[in-house]
Parts: structure tokens; sequence; C-alpha cells
């Protein structure tokens, strides 16, 4: 499998994200290896606050998240999936598939040997992280489901993600600070903006980038169906408490919460929020908000 590398230098003086890096190496499944980079904050001994970013983000999005929950005395553990941030790039479209994210993500887990994780995820940090809870269940003692979903194309994915998806594919020069910008309510600088560009150099290194929103299973016959529904059965009958926080301006994620609110039996009882002024990437909006929210969880439900 080809892979690119983004230079260390692209990731020098990036504001407020001066986390040293961390690495292991994953099978690529092509007799080759790819390496995942991950932050790894706070004491090694705290139970870990486990936070999956979706596309086309990095670790970057919990920056000021990380920072939270480290003062509070958590660990905090943030990794980049293959194809963004830090983490190695394949360069080919066709070498991105959804079970082979999973799988990736997966090794990576069972290498870092993380337990008793609380799993922040959102956009495709769920569409990844659920699947894991689903396949280790035994890891994970609490799940916050953010801005995220688990399709399996029963259901339309609807008109917002429709023109994401062609927006994702017709756009000339993929614009990964300007999409962010675009998910927000508040504002980014430009600082904020370029830090989200700087896993990219060039065109080239966003193979994945422009493969994920494909990656979607928006309908019954999709590779991806089969599995994300067994994975439902398993979640369906898990008891490990889950709390939805989701944006009240994210059109592409409005009302989703429910689906997990309904289906999960340790969603019953919790305090779920619609958090206003915030879009797609609550991290940038309300993350302070949304750690004091996972502290209280996690609090309550140990």
């Amino acid at each position: 499998m080809k892979t690119l590398r983004t230079p260390d230098e692209r990731f020098q003086g990036l504001a407020d994200y001066s986390f040293a890096p961390n690495y292991t190496d994953v099978d690529d499944t092509e007799g080759g290896k790819l390496r995942v980079h991950y932050v790894d904050e706070g004491p090694r001994g705290a139970a870990p606050v486990l936070m999956m970013h979706g596309e086309p983000s990095w670790s970057y999005l919990y920056r000021h998240m990380i920072s939270g929950f480290v003062v509070k005395g958590h660990r905090a553990v943030a990794p980049d999936l293959v194809g963004f941030g830090r983490s190695d790039k394949p360069s080919e479209r066709g070498d991105y598939t959804y079970a082979r994210n999973v799988m990736w993500m997966g090794d990576w887990l069972r290498a870092v040997d993380l337990r008793n994780i609380t799993l922040i995820c959102q956009d495709w940090g769920g569409l990844i992280g659920l699947r894991l809870w689903a396949e280790m269940p035994d890891r994970f003692a609490r799940v916050v489901v953010a801005n995220t979903a688990l399709p399996t194309g029963d259901q339309p994915m609807g008109t917002a993600f429709d023109n994401w998806r062609k927006f994702s594919q017709d756009v000339p020069v993929f614009p990964a600070g300007g999409i962010l910008k675009g998910g927000t309510v508040s504002h980014l600088s430009d600082e904020v903006i370029a830090a989200y560009d700087a896993p990219f150099p060039d065109e080239s290194y966003k193979a994945g980038a422009r493969q994920f929103p494909m990656l979607v299973p928006a309908s019954p016959d999709d590779p991806a169906t089969a599995p994300n529904r067994k994975a439902w059965k398993v979640i369906q009958e898990l008891q490990t408490p889950v709390l939805t926080a989701f944006g009240a301006d994210d059109q592409i994620m409005a009302g989703v919460d429910t689906v997990f609110q309904k289906l999960c039996p340790g969603a019953a009882g919790q305090p779920h929020v619609v958090l206003p002024k915030a879009g797609h990437f609550l991290q940038e909006d309300v993350g302070a908000d949304l750690v004091s929210l996972t502290c209280d969880f996690i609090d309550r439900t140990s």
C-alpha cells in the first residue's frame, strides 16, 4: 500500500496544540505497516477519556477538551484516524474502506490497551468508535454520542447529507479548514483554519478526506450495512451508560440522538442534551460544556 506521511514541520507552532506525539504501527492488510498518531495526556493510571474525531478533522479538534480533562485529573487520549492528522495517509482512494478503518483503529486500541474507557465520538469517530464498542464492549465503561450515527442504509440520509456528499466529490480543492469553519457556529480564526489544513500539504494527501463521505452506508446494499446491523444487535443488548449531546445547529445529524436514546438500554434516564449555539463540530463551539457534561457523566455512572 502506497502511503504519504505529512512532514513534521507542518505541525509546528499550531495554536493551542503543543502535545507530544505518540505513535503505534498497525497492519495495513497488504503486508506493510501504517503509523497511527495519538495524543495521550494526563495521568497514565487514570481511566482514559477516548476522543474520536471525524471527517475531515483530526485530534486538533479536541485540543481544548484534552486540556480540560487533564485539569480535572483524567487521562485524555485522542487518536488521528488513518488518512488524517499526523497518521499515515494511504494515497489511493480505493485503499480506504469502512471495514479497514474499523480494523485499523481496533488494532490501535488493542495495541495501546485502553480499558475502562469513556468514549466521546463525533461524526466518523462514531461510525468507527461505536463499532469498536460493539466489538470490544468490555473495554468501554460509558459512551458519549455527539453528532454522529451508526447508519445501516435502511433510512434516507437526508438532503443535507446528500448535498455534503456531492460537494465533497465535486469541489476542485477540498477545503478541510473551510469545512470546519462551515460546520461551526463560533468564529474560527485564520490560524485555526490553517491548523485544520496542516495535515494536507496538497490534494494528494486528501484521498481519505475525499473518500470518507462515500463510505457512509446510505443504501441497504452497501458493504458496511450488514456489519453495522450486527453491531446494533450487540449495542441493543449492552447496559453501558450512554449520553447523547448534539448540536442544535447541526442539520446533518438532527434527530439522530433520539435513535440512540430509544435503542441503547444504557441511555434510559440519562440527562441527554441538545446544546444551543453548537454546530456539527461542537468541540469548537461548546467544548468546555462537553467536558463538564462528560465529567458529570463519569461521576454519576462510576
